[in-house]
């Protein structure tokens, strides 16, 4: 677990020496209004009312992400029996409007409108605003002024870990050890794991129902049922024969939207970063050192600018960043001394002016991100012992993340609960009888960004035998 939960340090010219300011935000509600009040009393009044207004909304339609969609052809189609059954989908969603009562216009409102209208309402200070503002736009190719930001806001908030509403927290050894956790689970239980078998095709009988799976090395494995972690696009364009979809599912798969507006930079130091905003002596982690740092991120317009930069077919200039460090919390990463940082970095473009990228725009668009990090904690270039950058096109190749998407999908109000990914495959069930999917890309997408990696490789599919 880690508390704090996020760190923004200031850029300030004119300090005159002295240490600029800084924006952290944790569980103790009275230490994050004396942050907020460096910046605004009068923001620190109205945070309290703010937090539990998202509040209010993220547990009313918290248990929308457990239930699956309203089963719109259940209902609408079949026997009498089948659609007293599907009556059933209907009871979440009459749960939630009951449940929002006459909180259903900022319901309605928080998911369709853009973050910046909401967070102006509510606050002054540009780096409050800007700091929520990231969990809007995070992984998604959208700005703060843009419509259905706020519901990506609202999609974090409703996360927890350990049953604690919001909390975040490292996993040990790792994010491998999650999925390492996953299969240990499902082997109790008497799954077959197998790794480093690639899917050459999904089986698909004549009597248009699937049959299992060919690998690439020749072996079939048979199975009435097989389930997709993989993007929509990957099962049906890449895993699933032809013949097997009609054209015009097929037309629909590839209108689906997976702009993705991430870099992903994997780095280890020899030393940990020291901050201007919060110097710690001795090379010892403080407090902000475990959370998310928020750089490049002390107003509004610094977001705004980063987005039309990639918008433009370019990375961004001065780009939004969000550095962890988890080796802080967690030294089984990283030998004694040295640490491990992950730099989630937006805003980048698929292709850079209509072009493939290429090894130099990785390196040259590093080089920015460390000259900007540099410059909020000097002497961060000289600890670099070591760098991964990972352009969109590079998680697409890498972990079969179509475009680049970490959540299988944007999140856009177009691609939520009864239309993700599509309106006829919100029940997880494709067209081909026994093949289903289970990533991601279907409801309710994936709210813990940082979670992505499991949930990506379309090289691993899950048969029931």
């Amino acid at each position: 677990m880690r508390d704090p939960h996020s760190f923004t340090p200031m850029l300030e010219e004119g300090m005159k020496g002295a240490v600029p300011r800084s924006l952290t935000l944790g569980s103790d509600l009275a230490e994050n209004l004396n942050e907020i009040g460096k910046f605004s009393q009068k923001d620190a009044k109205a945070y309290p009312d703010f937090v539990a207004h998202l509040e209010k909304l993220a547990s009313a339609i918290r248990p929308l992400l457990d239930s699956p969609p309203v089963d719109i052809r259940g209902v609408t189609a079949g026997s009498l029996r089948k659609r007293l059954a599907a009556t059933k989908t209907l009871i979440p969603i009459a749960k939630l409007g009951l449940k929002l009562g006459g909180n259903i216009p900022d319901f309605y409102e928080i998911v369709t409108a853009p973050i910046m209208k909401i967070l102006t309402r509510w606050f002054d200070s540009e780096p409050l605003r800007a700091t929520l503002a990231t969990d809007g736009v995070i992984g998604a190719m959208t700005s703060p002024s843009n419509p259905g930001s706020g519901y990506v806001l609202l999609h974090h908030v409703m996360g927890e870990l350990e049953k604690e509403k919001g909390a975040w927290g490292y996993v040990e050894g790792g994010m491998g050890g999650l999925s390492q956790a996953i299969a240990r689970a499902a082997q109790s239980y008497g799954v077959d794991v197998f790794t480093e078998k690639n899917v050459e095709q999904i089986l698909v009988g004549s009597d248009g129902a699937t049959k299992g799976v060919a690998l690439k090395d020749g072996t079939e494995i048979h199975s009435k049922v097989v389930l997709s972690n993989a993007t929509p696009y990957a099962t049906f364009k890449y895993l699933t024969s032809k013949g097997a979809l009609s054209e015009e599912f097929i037309k629909a798969v590839e209108q689906v939207d997976y702009t993705s507006p991430v870099t992903k930079i994997n780095v280890a130091l020899d030393k940990l970063p020291n901050f201007l905003a919060s110097p710690t002596p001795d090379d010892k982690p403080g407090p902000h050192h475990q959370c998310s740092i928020h750089l490049n991120c002390e107003n509004m317009d610094i977001l705004e600018a980063a987005y039309k930069d990639a918008i433009n077919g370019r990375p961004s200039a001065r780009p939004m960043l969000e550095m962890t460090i988890p080796s802080v919390l967690d030294p089984t990463l990283a030998p004694p001394g040295c640490h491990v940082v992950s730099l989630f970095t937006q805003f980048t473009p698929y292709h850079i002016k209509g072009r493939e990228w290429t090894q130099q725009d990785r390196e040259d668009f590093g080089d920015t991100i460390f000259d900007w990090v540099e410059q909020y904690a000097p002497g961060f270039k000289t600890s670099v012992v070591g760098r991964e950058i990972l352009s969109p096109p590079d998680l697409e190749k890498i972990f079969g993340l179509t475009g680049g998407n970490i959540f299988h999908g944007s999140m856009s109000l177009d691609q939520l609960y009864l239309a993700r990914p599509l309106p006829s495959l919100s029940d997880y069930r494709s067209p081909i009888k026994g093949l289903y999917l289970c990533g991601s890309g279907c409801h309710p997408g994936l709210p813990f960004h940082f979670n992505w990696i499991i949930n990506c490789i379309y090289r691993i599919i899950f048969f029931p035998l």
